[in-house]
C-alpha cells in the first residue's frame, strides 16, 4: 500500500539509532538527497528503552518521518549469550518508539528488523510470506522475536489507527561505522579484523569459526540505507519488505574475499569447534525490484570500502 503523500525534503525525519552503523547510514543518505531537517538523539540524550523519555520526546518533536534503525545488535556469540538482554532491550526500543509515534500523530515509520526473522530452515531464497511458518535459529532467537513483534506492532498500528508503518528486513549488513569486537560483531566484520591483525603479526593462517559452508547474503550499509529512503520517497505505507542483493556465498568464499582485500596470504583453517549457526540464508528480494529499487555495491568493492574505513579508525573494538 502506497500512503497519501510521500515526504517532502522540508520534512521533519528522527532517525532513532543515529550512530549505529544503519543509522548513519540512513543520516548521510537524507542528507545527500537534500532533507536538513533531521532530528537525533544519542543514548545519553534519550533512552529508548524509558518509555516516559520516549513518550515525552516524540510528543514534543512530533516528526513527519522515523527511522526506527536503534536496536541492541551483535553476531552468533553475543545473540547466545545474552539472550535476556537482547529480546528485552528490543522489545523495548520498538515498543516504545511505535506506540509513542502513533500517540504523537505521527503517520509514517520505517521499522528496520533483522533476516534472522526468518525459519531456520527456509525454502531458498526466503520470501516474506515465510515468516512465522517454522522454527527459529535457536542461537539468536530471542532477538529475532523482537523484531517479529515489531513488524506485528507496525501491522497492528496500521490496521487499528489507519497509520504507515512499513517494515524493511535486511541481510547481513557490513561498511562504515561496524563492529569489529571479536566478540560481538558479526560474521564479515570479524573476518576483516581478523584477516588485517594476521597480515600485521605474519601468521601463517586464518582461523575462521564453523566449516565454512553455510552461505550468506551481504549487503553493503549505504545501499540498505538507499533502500530505507527509496521506500520513503515512494510513499510505501506498510507491508514487509526484504532488502538484499539476491546473491550468496560460503563463509569459506568471503573469508577469501577478505583475505585479497586485506592483503594477507595464508591458508584458511576452519575451527569446527564453533557454531555455524543458519545453514544459509538468501532473500527473495522481488518486491523492492518490482517497485524498481536494486543494491548497486559489488561485495568485493564493499570489502574494500570496509576495509578502507576499518583502517581509517572508524569502528569500535
Amino acid at each position: 500500500m502506497v500512503s497519501a503523500s510521500a515526504v517532502g525534503k522540508d520534512a521533519k525525519i528522527y532517525v532513532a539509532g543515529h550512530r549505529g552503523m544503519v543509522g548513519s547510514a540512513i543520516v548521510r543518505r537524507l542528507q545527500a538527497g537534500g532533507y536538513s531537517n533531521i532530528v537525533t538523539r544519542t543514548h545519553a540524550e534519550l533512552d529508548l528503552v524509558n518509555q516516559a523519555a520516549v513518550t515525552d520526546f516524540l510528543a514534543r518533536e512530533k516528526p513527519d518521518y522515523i527511522f526506527l534503525a536503534a536496536a541492541k545488535v551483535g553476531g552468533i556469540q553475543a545473540n547466545n549469550c545474552y539472550r535476556a538482554e537482547f529480546i528485552y532491550q528490543n522489545l523495548m526500543m520498538e515498543a516504545n518508539v511505535i506506540h509513542a509515534a502513533c500517540q504523537a500523530g505521527v503517520q509514517g515509520l520505517l521499522f528496520l528488523g533483522s533476516s534472522c526473522i526468518y525459519p531456520r530452515d527456509c525454502p531458498q531464497p526466503i520470501r516474506e510470506e515465510y515468516l512465522l511458518t517454522g522454527p527459529l535459529e535457536q542461537t539468536n532467537e530471542p532477538y529475532a522475536i523482537a523484531k517479529i513483534a515489531g513488524i506485528k506492532l507496525c501491522e497492528s498500528y496500521n490496521r487499528q489507527y489507519g497509520t504507515h508503518y512499513a517494515s524493511v528486513m535486511p541481510t547481513n549488513l557490513f561498511g562504515p561505522n561496524d563492529n569489529y569486537d571479536l566478540n560481538n560483531s558479526h560474521v564479515l566484520p570479524a573476518l576483516i579484523r581478523k584477516a588485517h591483525e594476521a597480515k600485521l603479526r605474519g601468521d601463517k593462517e586464518f582461523v575462521v569459526w564453523g566449516t565454512g559452508t553455510p552461505r550468506r547474503e551481504f549487503l553493503y550499509v549505504d545501499d540498505m540505507a538507499d533502500a530505507c529512503v527509496f521506500l520513503m520517497e515512494q510513499g510505501i505505507g506498510d507491508g514487509l519488505y526484504n532488502v538484499g542483493t539476491g546473491e550468496d556465498v560460503t563463509i569459506g568464499e568471503v573469508a577469501a574475499l577478505v583475505m585479497d582485500v586485506v592483503g594477507f596470504q595464508g591458508e584458511i583453517v576452519f575451527d569446527t569447534s564453533k557454531p555455524d549457526g543458519t545453514p544459509r540464508k538468501l532473500l527473495s528480494i522481488e518486491r523492492l525490484h518490482d517497485l524498481g529499487w536494486r543494491a548497486r555495491t559489488d561485495l568485493r568493492d564493499g570489502i574494500a570500502l570496509a576495509y578502507r574505513d576499518f583502517l581509517a579508525g572508524n569502528q569500535r573494538l
